[in-house]
């Protein structure tokens, strides 16, 4: 018979068994698959029978039922070993297998011996988790805890956020009632705590304070290999710990974190409960996390060290950028300081004001450049709140009208009355979407030139889309490969090369991205797509690699000189 058991959510442990021909509901008011799950619909899931093999179906529920990490939309088959989440409750599709009988009794030995007859150690180099002649229950969830563990060094860079992760597995697979991660320091050579956890949350609150075991920590420290004693109390190996007995530690496993010969330090758990013990495969299975956490280790230190070096030659790069661009500035307000000093002498406002004119724009440009490289250079997390996008844009246009009027250029807007609210940082998108509309009024010629801006929303993809298109002169191909390059501008004086990277920057905080069209002679569209939901949005923002750009300095020096020569 098949079953499903639950192995999160409030019912973890239960397991429900699949008749051969009625459909069952999953649901909190369901008579044959009943949940405690208050984030489940009454009626979330219908399963269906077909000649011995069953189908998984939404029934409309507001949370959505998931496969395997996929959202189901219609009728799905369900495998062995498929893994089904509804709301918080994860359900694993099998067979009925019968796991291992579990035995609650107690040995007892003289005051002298040691309370259990098993004991056991584990390299990292042995297998990982112990082969079983049938799939069974314990099993399958090993092999999602392997799997979890996989998803986790793979979708976290920060070491505490993966090191919190890593504990947060151990305590939903393991019956611990302390645990911690040691890393030994780089400075002290010795081993300082980086996560600790109890069963008891309030005991959580005041974390550091956690006695630890010295004893088994050193031992496995020394031999660097894993350790399980099914009585620590009386394990001869740490009789001589007063940490041991002091903790009223019955049951404990403790591994290393190794990668290679690297010993990064170590991952205890233990149990205080006197007639509870680790078995040989959480053993296992413990080294096993163990290891990865050690190969996880090692990659994030290769990582921090190239991004050292590629930090290094960008902020060379960077330097030699901003000092060409500054000093071409600078040229420009020199050159204006000048002609206003020659309108002086001459008693002619023209050329005073022409001057003026030269210097206002330059100190213009340097005001953009500094707020573009603040935003550029910062390192945020975006301040999220749920926005209906059209008031946003109604606000920018407001605020860009002048601008094209006085250009005479023509700014229109399709709005989309259907899209949902989008969790974005206001300030954010503002300047990101004010910077395209900067660039296509710049693009544009004047008087007849247009510039749409338009918004949707992707029901398949369920993205928001700001999309901004010019009837510019376009861009080619080698161009656009170039346009997300610091200080690489095509405008000369009128541009910092910051705009379009620091627009790329913000909305990529927001796990979106930035798409270019464009042809030669037939416009351009910049079109920004940002999720709706806040899952994909990164727990880092990053920063692209700065490039050094040209930059022309002689374009309104050259205009006024034409202006004086005419006069």
């Amino acid at each position: 018979m098949l079953i499903l058991t639950v192995i999160q959510g409030p019912d973890k442990g239960r397991r429900f068994e699949l008749p051969d021909d009625e459909p069952q509901i999953i649901g909190r008011s369901s008579e044959s698959l009943p949940l405690l799950d208050q984030t489940i619909s009454r009626r979330h899931a219908e399963l269906t029978p077909d000649e011995g093999k069953w189908y998984i179906n939404d029934q409309e529920s507001a949370n959505g039922t998931f496969v395997n990490g996929h959202r189901v939309t219609r009728p799905r088959l369900l495998q062995p070993g498929d893994q089904v989440r509804t709301g918080l409750t994860l359900f694993v599709y099998g067979s009925n297998a019968v796991p291992a009988k579990k035995t609650d009794s107690i040995r007892m030995f003289k005051s002298n011996e040691m309370d259990a007859n098993v004991e056991s150690t584990a390299s990292s180099d042995e297998s990982m988790i112990m082969a079983v002649a049938e799939p069974s229950e314990a099993a399958v969830v090993q092999l999602k805890v392997i799997y979890e563990m996989t998803q986790l060094i793979g979708s976290v860079v920060e070491e505490e956020d993966l090191l919190k992760g890593i504990m947060d597995l151990i305590f939903d697979y393991f019956q611990a009632d302390r645990g911690f991660i040691l890393l030994d320091d780089k400075v002290s050579r010795h081993p300082v705590p980086a996560v600790v956890r109890h069963r008891d949350p309030k005991k959580n609150q005041d974390p550091e304070s956690i006695p630890v075991s010295r004893t088994i920590v050193q031992h496995v420290m020394d031999k660097g290999e894993g350790v399980l004693s099914s009585n620590a109390m009386a394990d001869s190996r740490f009789a001589a710990g007063d940490s041991v007995q002091g903790l009223g530690i019955h049951s404990a496993l403790c591994v290393p974190i190794k990668y290679k010969d690297r010993l990064f330090g170590v991952i205890h758990i233990d149990s205080q409960i006197a007639n509870y013990t680790f078995t040989d495969d959480q053993l296992r299975l413990l080294t096993a996390i163990g290891v990865h956490t050690g190969l996880a280790l090692a990659n994030a230190e290769l990582y921090a060290d190239r991004l050292r070096q590629e930090r290094l030659a960008a902020v060379g790069q960077t330097v030699a950028s901003l000092s060409h661009s500054i000093k071409n500035i600078l040229q420009g307000m020199r050159g204006g300081a000048d002609v206003v000093e020659l309108g002086f002498r001459k008693n002619s406002m023209k050329v005073v004001g022409g001057g003026w004119s030269i210097v206002s724009r330059n100190l213009e440009r340097i005001y953009e450049l500094t707020m573009n490289m603040l935003a550029y250079s910062k390192q945020r997390k975006p301040e999220l709140e749920m926005t209906n996008i059209a008031p946003l844009m109604e606000e920018i246009v407001q605020l860009m009208q002048g601008q094209f009027d006085n250009k005479k250029v023509a700014l229109i807007t399709d709005f989309a009355q259907d899209i949902p609210p989008v969790p974005i940082d206001i300030n954010g998108i503002h300047q990101a979407v004010l910077n395209l509309l900067n660039n296509a009024l710049d693009a544009v010629p004047e008087n007849d030139g247009a510039v749409v801006l338009h918004t949707s929303y992707d029901d398949q993809l369920s993205k928001v889309k700001i999309a901004v298109t010019d009837n510019g002169e376009g861009i080619d191909q080698e161009r656009i490969k170039r346009l997300f390059q610091p200080f690489n501008s095509s405008k000369g004086l009128k541009g910092t090369g910051l705009g379009l990277v620091v627009t790329r920057k913000i909305v990529q905080e927001h796990g979106g991205t930035v798409e270019v069209e464009s042809k030669p002679d037939d416009g351009s569209t910049f079109t920004i797509l940002l999720p709706c939901t806040v899952d994909e949005i990164p727990s880092l923002a990053d920063t692209q690699e700065p490039s050094v750009g040209t930059y022309d300095p002689d374009e309104d020096l050259l205009d006024l000189e034409s202006d004086m020569a005419r006069d």
